[in-house]
Parts: C-alpha cells; sequence; structure tokens
C-alpha cells in the first residue's frame, strides 16, 4: 500500500505542479509529500521532477511514468469499486465541488444524513463559484450551473433553473424601474456582476420579443461570490441576476423585487459532472442519487413556496 500511495502522490504533484497542493488534496504535509516522491525516485532509480526554489517540472522520465502511474491507479479503483459492489458496506472517499450558493441551500444541509445512512463513506465537499476542473483536480463529481462546454464527462442534468433580475425597493425608488435590458443600459443601472479570474463576460443575456439577446451591462461592484451579490442587492447597491430559487425567500418577502420583467433571463442548467470510469463505483452513485433526489425536492419546495412555476 506504500508504493502505491506513493503513486497517488506523485499523480497530483505531477497534476496539480505544486507539492504543497498536492499535500492538500491528500490531506497530509508538504514534507509527507516530498519524502513518498523521493521514496518513488529511489525506488525507480530515476528523477521524476526537475525541482527549483520557484518552480516543480516533471522530467521526460516523469511524462513518461505519469501515463502508466494514472492507468495504474484507475485499475486499483475499478477494481475496489467492483469489489464494493458485492458487499453491502460501500466505504471510501467522496470527493466533490459545487457552486457556493447550491453547495450552502441544497447539498450542505443533507451530508449528515447521507452519513448516517452510510457510515464508511466520507464526503469532502468544495464549495466555489470559479471553474472547475474535474479531472485535474481530482474530483469525483462536481456540480455545475450554467452551459457547459464539450466535455468527455458524464453530465446529469439535475434541474431547469429559471432565474429573475431582482433589486431591493430601495434602489428602485431611487434609480427608477427598468423596464428591459435596454433600460439597463441606457439608464446605466448599477448590475452587480458573478465573475470569477479569467472570467471575460460582462454581458447578461435576456429573452427578448426578437429571441435571445446579450446586453452589457455595467455596474459599480463584481464578486466571484454569488451569496455576496445578494447582500449587496439587498442593500440597495444594484440589480442582480440570480436563479429564483436562490433568493426565493427575499422575493416573497419583498426584501427584493422583479426588474426588467419584459426581458427576463433565460433559465440556466444545473448539471451533475462525473468521471465515465467512475460511474461504477457504488458510493458514488449512492451519493449522486441521494443528494440529487433531495436538491430537487428542495427546489420544487422553494418555487412552490414562492407560487411561481418551474
Amino acid at each position: 500500500m506504500a508504493y502505491v500511495s506513493n503513486i497517488r502522490m506523485f499523480v497530483r504533484v505531477y497534476e496539480l505542479g505544486s507539492m504543497s497542493a498536492a499535500a492538500r488534496d491528500q490531506r497530509t504535509s508538504p514534507a509527507v509529500a516530498s519524502a513518498r516522491i523521493a521514496e518513488l525516485e529511489k525506488h525507480l532509480g530515476l528523477r521524476l521532477f526537475n525541482r527549483t526554489t520557484r518552480s516543480l517540472q516533471p522530467t521526460e522520465n516523469g511524462r513518461i511514468f505519469y501515463e502508466g502511474a494514472r492507468r495504474v491507479l484507475e485499475a486499483i479503483d475499478e477494481a475496489e469499486a467492483a469489489v464494493a459492489q458485492t458487499t453491502q458496506n460501500p466505504r471510501g472517499t467522496v470527493f466533490v465541488a459545487a457552486p457556493l450558493g447550491i453547495g450552502r441551500r441544497f447539498i450542505a444541509p443533507h451530508v449528515p444524513a447521507f452519513k448516517d445512512a452510510y457510515p464508511q463513506i466520507d464526503i469532502r465537499l468544495r464549495l466555489s463559484d470559479r471553474k472547475i476542473d474535474v479531472v485535474g483536480e481530482g474530483l469525483d463529481l462536481a456540480f455545475h450551473l450554467g452551459a457547459l462546454d464539450d466535455s468527455t464527462l458524464k453530465v446529469r442534468l439535475v434541474a431547469d433553473c429559471p432565474r429573475v433580475l431582482c433589486a431591493a425597493p430601495d434602489y428602485v425608488a431611487r434609480r427608477g424601474m427598468p423596464e428591459d435590458g435596454t433600460a439597463l443600459v441606457r439608464d446605466r443601472h448599477d448590475c452587480l456582476n458573478l465573475r470569477f479570474p479569467g472570467a471575460t463576460e460582462f454581458r447578461w443575456l435576456l429573452q427578448t420579443p426578437d429571441g435571445p439577446q446579450r446586453f452589457d451591462i455595467t455596474g459599480p461592484f463584481e464578486s466571484d461570490d454569488g451569496d455576496v451579490l445578494t447582500g449587496w442587492a439587498l442593500e440597495g447597491r444594484g440589480i442582480v441576476l440570480k436563479p429564483i430559487f436562490d433568493v426565493a425567500t427575499q422575493l416573497r418577502e419583498r426584501r427584493l423585487v422583479p426588474v426588467a420583467q419584459a426581458t427576463p433571463p433565460l433559465p440556466v442548467p444545473l448539471s451533475c459532472l462525473t468521471q465515465h470510469r467512475r460511474l461504477r463505483d457504488p458510493k458514488i452513485r449512492l451519493f449522486t442519487d441521494f443528494i440529487i433526489t433531495r436538491m430537487r425536492s428542495d427546489m420544487d419546495r422553494a418555487m412552490a413556496e414562492l407560487q411561481l412555476p418551474r
């Protein structure tokens, strides 16, 4: 098992490009990660990485060894999954990623119940609104809100989520009620935009009588955390574009009100992404089915309470 652990560490160092990042990923220290790589290099009798104080790059031997090492780990994972299917007690760790709002509202509340039902399965939940690399970050599954790029991942649709443009009544009283997307741009309304590092999108896609159209919005604030944007909107700082279920309570209590209703945002798909080779793993299948069932129920309840159609 020590040799397999060393190979697993090597693969994560190679994929993440950092000894410290791989150590965090494997829940250990950089010193342990470095020692495991050194043991592996000693066993193989060759250097896998060129190290300096500022960088770590795989050698040609390291690149060759990575391809074989990755296949070895995939075979081990598949073998363990096949054995687990024959037992009544699936075990192991499931690594999950989700957007902040989705994770906080619809996933995290159900993780303890899943753990109670399957006590030998551990969950590692990572929440971020940035773009996730499922394969590169070693994730078992990830929830994604929005259109998907072409991918080799298995995609399971969770829900088509209607969205709304909304603002605090104080903002509307101060700046006026925009009727549509054209008014948002013409009157230079303060639009609160969700952006993460590397994103280039400054436009909102809205439904017009002539079909979907992108509007070049502007505003004084942006963030990579959707909940931060909601907080700013509640303070009267601007207009925010949100999935309806995410602001259902605020809309019901009239702390936020819909705006630009003549050109509503298009619905956005919420999807669950999984690596094909991991679909046979019972712990991943169990967690996915468990969480998606409860997510759909929670979203339906939120929409019903607001008395808006899905």
